[in-house]
């Protein structure tokens, strides 16, 4: 079965991860500050906590935001559910903004019109969660201005957009946002197997972030109460968690980091090809003008006059993975008890029944992307069974 995501591992990853197995600790070694520090270097951002998962940095972010019981936080209902289940995680309430039709991120002006009606009923959200969907920024330039606006802290879900660039800068800069979380699942740019990590170029932040992340527990005098006992003391001084990131998994993200740019250069020509190689069917393509700064963690396109449902299990059929990202959110059983029905963001329920998400891998070869090519024709034009 040809997937439609697959991380790339060769030698120097495994010798990377043999080297911390034999040589180094396993955790709370040297070779996590090491990818925390490459982390900041390549996207030019100040401070990296590396973390187990993508979910575990969303978590930490909004504890760090000051999320507690009762405090809104906004995002999309076009994405995975951790992005709204983290700050249900803090006791907080949330809510969703809809994605506009033709980048699939947030609808800039709904937020606006969304920001404006709360004002008024002093109901503000205390953050705002923005998601790069597939890989693609957000407008962060116009979202950051409204988020100043009316003092919403901004978080940036780029799990899918490590690699990606806007306005000339690495995603993960935090140029335009208090915090940036990454995810390195491994059909994510980079893997760790598990992991994720979190970006700020806030000092105050970073050190919430290292505290939520480690139980809470500091050394640092300058922040317990009372003398030291001596050079072993610790004191808890914040309910936190264990989302510490092994050196084992670190050893692996850190080499992937090296080859990052390589991996989203193959990924972008893939989606070139895709984009000559489908155009003039009966489909929706991904936005092209997005086409050189995209991370393309996801192709997806959009059926027009065929079943979903019947396409994807011809793919599958023919030994093909499609996939299909995401269920809205605001659909999950859990959040109808919530309140949220069908119809509330009508933009993302209508892209979630058309989206069939095609494969998309640094090693995938242009035979494997020549049969879903192919495949897809010859679905489209009735001559597959």
């Amino acid at each position: 079965m040809l997937p439609y995501g697959k991380h790339s591992v060769d030698q120097s990853d495994i010798d990377a991860v043999v080297d911390v197995l034999r040589n180094q600790f396993l955790t709370q070694g040297a070779v996590v500050p090491q990818f925390e520090q490459a982390l900041c270097d390549y996207t030019k951002s100040k401070f990296s906590i590396a973390v187990n998962s993508g979910t575990s940095g969303l978590h930490i972010a909004c504890l760090a935001a000051g999320i507690g019981k009762g405090d809104i936080v906004w995002t999309v209902p076009n994405s995975f559910v951790a992005s709204a289940n983290c700050a249900l995680y803090c006791g907080g309430n949330i809510d969703f903004v809809d994605i506009d039709r033709v980048t699939r991120n947030i609808d800039v002006s709904k937020l606006e019109q969304k920001l404006e009606s709360a004002n008024k009923q002093n109901n503000l959200p205390k953050a705002l969660i923005v998601v790069h969907f597939s890989g693609l920024s957000c407008d962060m330039l116009n979202i950051r201005a409204l988020t100043e606006k009316f003092g919403v802290l901004l978080i940036e879900d780029a799990a899918h957009a490590l690699g990606g660039s806007y306005q000339n800068s690495k995603i993960g800069s935090c140029e335009y946002s208090d915090m940036t979380v990454l995810s390195f699942h491994p059909v994510k740019s980079i893997t760790s197997a598990e992991g994720g990590a979190v970006l700020t170029n806030s000092q105050e932040l970073h050190s919430q972030l290292v505290l939520y992340s480690k139980h809470g527990v500091t050394r640092d005098p300058n922040l317990m109460s009372g003398e030291s006992h001596g050079p072993w003391y610790y004191q808890q001084i914040e309910l936190g968690y264990n989302y510490r990131m092994s050196d084992i998994h670190a050893a692996l993200g850190l080499s992937q980091l090296q080859k990052i740019d390589n991996f989203i250069q193959k990924r972008r020509a893939l989606a070139s090809n895709y984009q000559h190689e489908l155009a003039g069917l009966p489909i929706d393509l991904p936005l092209e003008s997005g086409l050189d700064d995209s991370a393309w963690h996801l192709y997806m396109i959009e059926l027009k006059q065929h079943s979903r449902k019947d396409i994807f299990e011809k793919f599958h059929a023919q030994k093909i993975g499609v996939n299909v990202h995401y269920i809205p959110i605001h659909l999950q059983p859990y959040y109808q008890k919530l309140g949220f029905k069908l119809g509330d963001f009508p933009v993302a329920e209508q892209f979630y029944e058309n989206a069939l998400t095609l494969p998309l891998f640094p090693d995938m070869t242009s035979a494997e992307q020549k049969k879903v090519v192919d495949v897809l024709h010859e679905i489209l034009h009735g001559e597959v069974q």
